[in-house]
């Protein structure tokens, strides 16, 4: 008889998410599946920039990882404190596991340290803390320089920014302080969503200008003086801010990095359509991951992209273990909601391993995709949990 098989995931995101239920789904209930995740809810990440105005709170969008339990998935909480890939055996919280098969889908690990000053100068939409602070503090906002601040060139969820934007000044709006309130936004990066082509960057940045927004591209921030409120650039520019959100750096988490799965992208080098690493039985998914395309730049990182990727990943490891089903691949495809504020959305949506450009277009703002967001949004958390 054939032996009982462990799958271990690390990581309770969307990847790790998907992957584990999939998996369980696909996989006789005598093979283990057992997701590894220090906290103890799984946040609707798109949501985040709801909370940062207002439109949610963390209750609406969060749910307890423990839920999974009864679809028969073992949940581990705690810190994972060493991978080591070559034996397929992870460290939490002192207690040694060992899987047959592991799924490393730890994301990126957000580093506002590494810009002194920083994260003692403003807040990041970035996290369920941040997001609600940056609402407590939009809320007494009435008037001066509200900025939004990108501190590296690459990060995940590439439209987030340029929404949160968007967002805040819709909100200025309909608390009737927009007049007092001048809102600039500083990119690291040389324009909107550049991975998604010039067509598709040119309009994202035409939807923040029209709506009185200031863009600085080119600005990658060196320091910043909380004290004084002030943002100091590579480029020898300065700028003074009353309010800052910023996206922080990005990096592999420190675990992955010891672990020696980290290449030399800064990211885990992957199989582009199969997601498998270097270490046989081990593959990695989502904002973990780094994936060179064609045109020179990084698949971006985002909630879409590890879903596909967890699909794949699923159905190949159930595949090698029970020997039935067909092999899947992963081929680039994704899409995205854009909020622009004032009930409206746009939605982007291709094939970002289109050759030799990501074949990506761009949809106008409509209150039909906001709707099809909050739909989203509603259907994510009821499928899953």
């Amino acid at each position: 008889m054939e032996r009982d098989r462990t799958v271990l995931v690390l990581g309770g995101g969307v990847g790790g998410l998907v992957t584990a239920v999939e998996l369980r789904k696909r996989l006789p209930r005598r093979h283990r599946v057992v997701l590894v995740e220090r906290e103890a809810e799984h946040v609707f990440a798109p949501s985040l920039l709801w909370v940062m105005v207002g439109k949610r709170n963390r209750g609406d969008i969060a749910r307890p990882l423990a839920r999974l339990v009864k679809r028969g998935i073992e949940v581990v909480r705690g810190e994972i404190e060493r991978i080591e890939p070559d034996a397929r055996r992870v460290t939490v919280n002192g207690q040694v596991l060992t899987g047959d098969h592991i799924v490393v889908s730890l994301g990126a690990e957000l580093a506002p340290e590494a810009i002194p000053g920083l994260a003692e100068a403003g807040q990041t939409f970035y996290t369920p803390a941040g997001a609600e602070a940056l609402s407590a503090a939009i809320k007494g906002f009435r008037a001066g320089r509200l900025v939004v601040l990108t501190a590296a060139p690459a990060y995940k969820c590439p439209a987030a920014p340029y929404e949160a934007a968007l967002l805040m000044e819709a909100d200025c709006r309909g608390r009737k302080v927009r007049g007092q309130v001048q809102i600039d936004l500083y990119a690291a990066e040389p324009g909107p969503l550049g991975v998604a082509g010039p067509v598709v960057s040119a309009g994202v940045r035409a939807l923040v200008e029209a709506k009185g927004i200031t863009y600085h591209p080119g600005h990658q921030v060196e320091r910043v003086d909380a004290a004084a409120r002030r943002l100091r650039f590579t480029n020898g520019a300065e700028a003074a801010f009353d309010l800052l959100a910023y996206v922080p750096p990005h990096r592999a988490p420190k675990v992955a990095r010891e672990a020696g799965l980290v290449g030399e992208s800064g990211w885990v080098d992957v199989d582009r359509h199969l997601l498998t690493t270097r270490f046989p039985g081990v593959h990695a998914i989502g904002d973990i991951t780094g994936i060179p395309l064609t045109m020179g730049k990084p698949l971006p990182k985002a909630g879409v992209f590890a879903h596909g990727q967890a699909e794949v990943v699923a159905q190949n490891i159930a595949r090698a273990i029970t020997g039935l089903g067909t092999a899947a691949r992963f081929e680039g495809y994704g899409e995205c909601f854009v909020e622009t504020g004032d009930g409206r959305a746009g939605f982007g949506k291709g094939n970002f391993y289109g050759e030799p450009l990501p074949e990506v277009r761009l949809h106008a703002p409509s209150r039909l995709h906001h709707w099809g967001k909050v739909w989203f949004e509603k259907h994510w958390l009821w499928r899953w949990f």
